[in-house]
């Protein structure tokens, strides 16, 4: 079994959580977030050193992990198993929208010949849950469950935009708007101006401000309450469509909104 008390907590890291908190979970869980594309296969060494635990906690929480199934030890390293892949199907069977939105982006993606993507907001970031590809090879690529900062998105901007503004200065006060490319906006007062733009214009277009080469469109997926629950995208590749280009196909993506949001009026996870 293991003991928090290996591993003491600072007050600084207790501070404003409530006594229900239950710490040795949140570090099962930091574990379990350290493996990424860059970093599939890590040693207890380097898991501790990453997550601030101590050799021996990691490891006992490794093993545990291992005994679960959602860890793999082999040659003194580590590994996620596909069993982790059941922790988010569980939210993602509960979420109607990808399942409803799936056959809607196949048939934007057939008239547009661009990949579509849909996500939802989740604190500084979006989650693609659903995504289509297009038919032609592109060099960027973006997975069911990937996370990208919604400031430089197009889909993460407009969902921000439908936030009332103490909403919006609460995002900008804990998400630092951070430069990825020269074209990324940066400045808050810009960026209000750009989702204020957003709003009055009813879809976000972003320019080459995530990813060299990328060109996005987005509108919003709102629920019975006129609220903007989710997001969906048409993106591509400038040396395929121009921005010009991109705008145009803006009614297209509406309407595959309007689509999306008539099949989860009948949605129990979307009725409140």
């Amino acid at each position: 079994m293991i003991d928090p008390s290996d591993d003491p907590v600072t007050d600084g890291e207790t501070a404003g959580r409530s006594r229900d908190f239950v710490q040795s979970l949140e570090r099962g869980l930091a574990i379990i977030r350290v493996f990424d594309a860059e970093h599939p296969s890590m040693t207890v060494s380097e898991i501790a050193q990453v997550t601030g635990l101590t050799r021996a906690a990691t490891r006992r929480f490794l093993l545990t992990l291992t005994e679960l199934g959602y860890v793999d030890g082999k040659n003194n390293r580590f590994e996620l198993t596909p069993r982790v892949l059941e922790l988010g199907y569980s939210y993602l069977s509960a979420l109607s929208f990808p399942d409803i939105a799936l056959p809607r982006l196949e048939k934007l993606v057939a008239e547009t010949s661009e990949a579509s993507e849909g996500s939802i907001l989740d604190r500084g970031d979006i989650v693609y849950v659903v995504r289509v590809p297009g038919p032609a090879l592109m060099t960027i690529s973006v997975n069911v469950g990937a996370r990208r900062p919604a400031h430089a998105t197009a889909m993460g901007r407009v969902m921000l935009a439908d936030l009332p503004p103490i909403l919006i200065e609460d995002y900008l006060r804990h998400n630092e708007l951070t430069r990825i490319l020269p074209r990324t906006i940066t400045d808050p007062a810009a960026f209000r101006l750009e989702l204020k733009k957003i709003r009055h214009q009813g879809y976000a277009l972003v320019n080459q401000e995530l990813e060299e080469g990328l060109v996005a469109i987005a509108v919003p997926v709102r629920d019975r309450m006129g609220r903007a629950r989710a997001a969906i995208n048409l993106s591509t590749h400038v040396g395929r469509k121009s921005v010009e280009d991109m705008h145009d196909l803006v009614p297209l993506v509406k309407q595959a909104a309007a689509d999306i949001e008539l099949g989860l009026s009948h949605s129990t996870s979307w009725a409140d």
